[in-house]
């Protein structure tokens, strides 16, 4: 049986200071056993000497420092894991709040896992569809990979995020494929914006959702990525799916190591977070991928608002250190209207060319990427030339990529959040687009493709409405 403390020194905030402790390790589950029965979850955040420095899962209001007892539980934080929690919803800790039923476990498991040792790495090369034309496009999804979306305050992130989540698949029907959402810190509304948004629409069943609300506690959200991991490790390389997790707001979470460091009282880093916010953040990140033997895969879109659009705030310079790219929202494409409002050109998945091309989507994938990629940079630069000069100082083929660039905006990026294309619709409409140009500026495609799939009577009817 746990040894019971009563040498409770001190509460400050959601700190307390347990002093005379024995054999008590870092991140050790604790309880607290209030005078009237009541029992409070807390963790141990650093050890010195016989000192133990707990957190508080709930609040410290009413504990008598005097007559309450701690105890410590020998283990880590664990959660229940068995087939049965696809379907579910669980708060920040693993707690059911959909109203079902507890979890029956086939095992349970330590949250606290350790990151993938690279040389037991499969290299990431099959294709994710999500539906999404400027992601699977241009900017491909690849199974085992780290890709996070980088936003900016009122931006429709969380719009992005359900559908992903509501859309995503892998092509083989053959193969399992479940979402692992985990939302830290939001408000109500959006959990229930996200909760009904799987419900209704059927993706609920192969869920699993983790719902951290923004008045818990700063501790439970420093938890939540690292049980939603810990959930999809289970359903990887356990039951052998395809897992896709996707985090909501990375931000909100470093905010709560933040707030927790400042409560130890640590020297501070940039801005003030932390300065292990590296190490931590990769301690995340680099649970995702495919392990060689194991037929699963973790693929994560951690999604991170940045602070005044600020892409060198610590936490998204950070995070492109150690992801495979990055999906950048913009405040301009969202102003006009553009949904979803992703940037392209910054825009990078460093991975997409292992997984596209013949026997992955299609064989002329790569070429009319290169060259969407190439029209579209031409074309913005025509309609800044054009602002600038006006319209009539534009050569006819500067016209031609002017309008090419607005019809990519309002036809390929812009799709709704309900529209859920194939990738053959995506590269259909993409020569759509690209047969507004003329044969001969198609230089990055094979000419074999261009016979294939130009479309002669889009030119001729892009080239009369300009002329």
């Amino acid at each position: 049986m746990a040894k019971e403390y009563r040498t409770i020194e001190e509460i400050a905030g959601p700190l307390m200071l347990v002093q005379n402790v024995e054999n008590v390790a870092y991140a050790e589950l604790g309880e607290i056993i209030l005078p009237n029965g009541e029992i409070r979850r807390c963790q141990v955040l650093e050890v010195n000497g016989n000192d133990a420095l707990v957190q508080l899962f709930e609040s410290s209001l009413g504990i008598n420092v005097d007559q309450s007892k701690v105890r410590f539980l020998g283990h880590g934080m664990e959660i229940p894991v068995s087939p049965d929690i696809l379907g579910r919803v669980f708060d920040g800790l693993g707690t059911p709040i959909d109203g079902g039923p507890e979890i029956i476990p086939v095992a349970t498991m330590d949250t606290n896992g350790l990151p993938m040792n690279p040389a037991a790495r499969e290299y990431p090369d099959e294709f994710i569809q999500t539906g999404i034309s400027a992601i699977d496009g241009l900017n491909t999804l690849v199974r085992g990979q780290k890709l996070p979306i980088f936003s900016g305050s009122g931006l429709p992130h969380n719009n992005l995020a359900a559908q992903i989540a509501r859309q995503a698949k892998v092509l083989d029907d053959s193969e399992k494929f479940a979402v692992v959402f985990a939302a830290m810190g939001i408000t109500f509304e959006d959990a229930n914006f996200f909760i009904e948004d799987l419900r209704e629409t059927g993706a609920i069943s192969r869920s699993v959702m983790y719902i951290n609300l923004a008045n818990d506690p700063a501790i439970e959200r420093i938890a939540t990525p690292r049980v939603a991991l810990t959930t999809a490790e289970y359903l990887a390389f356990e039951l052998d799916m395809h897992v896709l997790v996707i985090l909501t707001d990375i931000t909100y979470y470093a905010e709560a190591l933040r707030e927790v460091s400042a409560a130890k009282k640590e020297v501070p880093g940039r801005r003030g977070y932390p300065g292990y916010l590296y190490t931590d953040l990769a301690q995340l990140y680099e649970r995702a991928g495919r392990l060689k033997g194991k037929k699963g895969s973790i693929t994560l879109m951690p999604i991170l608002t940045m602070p005044d659009d600020d892409k060198t705030h610590p936490i998204p310079d950070l995070t492109g250190y150690i992801t495979e790219g990055q999906i950048i929202l913009n405040r301009d494409l969202h102003n006009k209207a553009i949904q979803p409002p992703i940037d392209v050109l910054p825009s990078l998945s460093r991975l997409k060319d292992e997984a596209i091309g013949e026997g992955r989507t299609r064989s002329d994938h790569a070429d009319t990427m290169n060259q969407l990629f190439a029209a579209y940079s031409r074309g913005k630069e025509a309609k800044e030339l054009e602002i600038i000069l006006g319209e009539e100082a534009l050569s006819e083929m500067d016209r031609i990529y002017a309008r090419f660039s607005d019809e990519f905006e309002a036809n390929y990026i812009s799709q709704g959040f309900t529209v859920n294309r194939s990738i053959e619709e995506t590269l259909e409409l993409g020569w759509d687009l690209l047969s507004i140009l003329p044969k001969n500026e198609l230089t990055r495609i094979d000419e074999q493709y261009i016979a294939r799939y130009y479309r002669d009577e889009i030119f001729e009817r892009s080239r009369s409405g300009i002329n």
